[in-house]
């Protein structure tokens, strides 16, 4: 799916809108191995396939921040916006919860709903989307979260 572009007017009516899963996406040993490289996070859980296959998560995995920082690529396919948009940004988290982790190999993908869209003066909107990161094969979401961004248009 591509972003939906509609009227300024109705956009805070799309509040409630549920999107379809978005496309997989593998989260693999070398993309956890350039996190780790940005973040300078180099917990051996994260990169040392061997110390970690002793430990209950049988292998390396994603750091949380990797996962919670690829809902951007996840998303990007899957989205409303207001016709005129100069910018879309990170406005913050209500709510971030780490439930599972990301086993290096797997593939994740997001769901998501609008939750509220709120218009602001300036021809702003501040939206909240509730996303859920499902990983392959697996009942527990990698995370959950309520995720606000800021739209402005002109």
């Amino acid at each position: 799916m591509a972003v939906m572009v509609v009227p300024k007017e109705e956009f805070t009516s799309y509040a409630g809108h549920t999107f379809e899963p978005g496309a997989w996406i593998e989260v693999t040993q070398d993309r956890i191995n350039q996190f780790a490289d940005c973040t300078e996070d180099f917990q051996f859980i994260h990169l040392d396939e061997e110390r970690a296959a002793a430990t209950p998560f049988g292998g390396t995995i994603a750091h949380g921040f990797l996962t919670l920082s690829l809902l951007v690529k996840m998303c990007e396919e899957n989205a409303i916006a207001p016709e005129g948009v100069v910018m879309g940004i990170n406005y913050g988290f209500d709510k971030i919860r780490f439930l599972a982790p990301v086993r290096a190999g797997k593939r994740v993908r997001a769901r998501s709903q609008i939750v509220s869209i709120e218009a602001k003066d300036g021809g702003r909107f501040v939206t909240k989307q509730a996303v859920s990161v499902e990983i392959e094969g697996e009942e527990t979401p990698a995370l959950i979260a309520e995720w606000l961004g800021m739209v402005v248009t002109a």
